[in-house]
C-alpha cells in the first residue's frame, strides 16, 4: 500500500547478552534482504530506566555468582509469576508514555522482543493504547518461561517444536508460534578455512583444538578447567575466552606460559565465529545464541556446571538430543575430553547430532516474517496523513 522503508523495533536488555546479540543477527540480515530498511536496536531497559537497569544487571550477576538458588526458586516459578504481576503492570503503565513517545516518532511496523521484560511492556502498550501495532517475540533459550505470555504477541518465534508445545501447553494458540529457531549472525554459516586461521594464530593444524568460553561476560569454572586440563597425556592447543572479564583475562595471561599445553587468551571478540571454525571441542556456558551458534558448526560440545534456569533447561535439551555432554564437576572436564578425543567416533556422533537439531537460517527466516508483518501494518500516524481510514 504504501512505497516506503519498512521500520522495526528491535529490543533487548543488557549490552553484553545473547538477546543483543539475536537483535544484532535480525538486523544484519534484515538490510541484507531489504537495505533501505529503518531499524532501531534499543535496550529497552536502558530506554526506559536508565538508573534502575544497572542496579537490576548488578544484582542479576551478584544473585548469579553467588547465590544461584535464588535465581532458580525465581525462574518460571508460578507463585512467583503471580505475586509480581501487579508490580509488573504497575511498572509497564509507568513506562507506556516513554514507549509513545519512542513509537510516535519512529512510526514502527513491527516491535521484536528478544527478551521477556520489554515484550511485556510492549504487549502491556498495545492494550493501554488500543494498538495493533505488530509484535514478535523471539525466545532465545529452550525453556518458555511463564513471562513472556501475553494475549497481544502477534507472533511467537521458538528456537524448537518442543518449545512450541510447551507455548501451546501454557495456552498460547498453535497459529502464532513459528518454530524457527534462535537467530545467529549470517557468518556463522560460512566455512572457515583452518590453514588461512591457524597460521594467524601460531597453531599448529596437527593438534586437535579446545574453545574454551564462558559467555560473552567470561563466568563460570574456566581456571580449574584449564588447570584440569594440564593433566591429559593427549597434547592439544587451547582458545580461552573471556569476554569482559578483565580479572580472569589477567589471571590468565599471566599463568599461561607456565602451563604445558600451548594456550591462547583472548579478551572480548568479534571473530568468535572463526575461533568455533577451527575448534574440534566446544567447552562452554549454555546460552541459546551460543548454542545456537555452535549447533551452527556442528561443534562436539562439553557443558560444564550450567546455570539454574534457562542454562539448566538448555543444557537438558541438548543432552537429550545428544548434542552436548554434561560434566557436573570442572576439576573432571580432562577425563571428558581425553574420551572424545581418543574415539573419533563419539566426536562424529555429537557434530552429526548438532545438525540435526540446528537451525542455521533462524535469522533469515525471521527477517522474511518481519517484513511480511511490517507490509501488513499501517501506523496510524501514517494512515492518516496518507488519508487512508483507520479503524483502531
Amino acid at each position: 500500500m504504501f512505497n516506503k522503508p519498512k521500520r522495526i523495533i528491535l529490543m533487548y536488555i543488557s549490552e553484553i547478552s545473547g538477546h543483543h546479540s539475536a537483535t544484532l543477527a535480525i538486523e544484519k540480515t534484515l538490510k541484507i534482504l531489504q537495505p533501505d530498511a529503518e531499524i532501531l536496536n534499543i535496550n529497552a531497559f536502558s530506554y526506559t530506566n536508565p538508573i534502575s537497569e544497572k542496579i537490576v544487571n548488578r544484582l542479576y550477576m551478584a544473585v548469579i555468582k553467588r547465590t544461584p538458588q535464588i535465581w532458580d526458586y525465581l525462574y518460571d516459578n508460578p507463585t512467583v509469576v503471580k505475586k509480581i504481576e501487579n508490580i509488573k503492570k504497575t511498572i509497564h503503565k509507568f513506562n507506556s508514555p516513554k514507549l509513545k513517545n519512542l513509537f510516535d516518532k519512529f512510526r514502527p511496523d513491527a516491535v521484536v522482543c528478544t527478551q521477556a521484560f520489554p515484550c511485556g511492556m510492549v504487549a502491556d502498550y498495545k492494550i493501554t493504547y488500543n494498538s495493533d501495532m505488530s509484535l514478535v517475540a523471539v525466545l532465545t533459550d529452550y525453556i518458555p518461561h511463564s513471562y513472556w505470555i501475553y494475549d497481544t504477541v502477534n507472533y511467537y518465534i521458538t528456537p524448537s517444536e518442543e518449545v512450541t508445545g510447551r507455548l501451546i501447553e501454557k495456552g498460547v494458540p498453535a497459529h502464532k508460534i513459528k518454530s524457527l529457531g534462535i537467530p545467529i549472525e549470517p557468518k556463522f554459516n560460512e566455512n572457515i578455512s583452518k590453514r588461512e586461521v591457524m597460521p594467524k594464530l601460531n597453531l599448529s593444524p596437527n593438534l586437535p583444538t579446545i574453545l574454551i568460553m564462558g559467555g560473552g561476560q567470561g563466568l563460570g569454572p574456566i581456571k580449574t578447567m584449564v588447570r584440569s586440563l594440564e593433566k591429559t597425556k593427549i597434547d592439544f592447543q587451547e582458545l580461552i575466552v573471556a569476554g569482559t572479564n578483565r580479572k580472569l583475562y589477567k589471571s590468565l595471561k599471566r599463568r599461561v606460559k607456565k602451563y604445558k599445553k600451548k594456550i591462547l587468551v583472548f579478551g572480548y571478540v568479534e571473530n568468535i565465529n572463526e575461533l568455533m571454525g577451527i575448534a574440534d571441542i566446544i567447552i562452554t556456558k549454555p546460552g541459546g545464541v551460543t548454542t545456537s551458534e555452535v549447533l551452527a558448526k556442528k561443534i562436539p560440545m562439553i557443558i560444564v556446571k550450567p546455570l539454574p534456569g534457562q542454562e539448566v533447561n538448555n543444557t537438558i535439551y541438548l543432552t537429550q538430543n545428544k548434542a552436548a555432554i554434561k560434566i557436573d564437576k570442572p576439576k573432571d572436564i580432562n577425563l571428558a575430553v581425553e574420551d572424545l578425543l581418543k574415539d573419533p567416533r563419539k566426536l562424529r556422533h555429537l557434530a552429526k547430532a548438532c545438525g540435526r537439531i540446528s537451525k542455521p537460517y533462524a535469522s533469515l527466516d525471521i527477517a522474511r516474517l518481519l517484513l511480511d508483518e511490517a507490509t501488513t501494518y499501517v501506523h496510524p500516524a501514517l494512515a492518516r496523513k496518507s488519508g487512508v481510514h483507520f479503524v483502531p
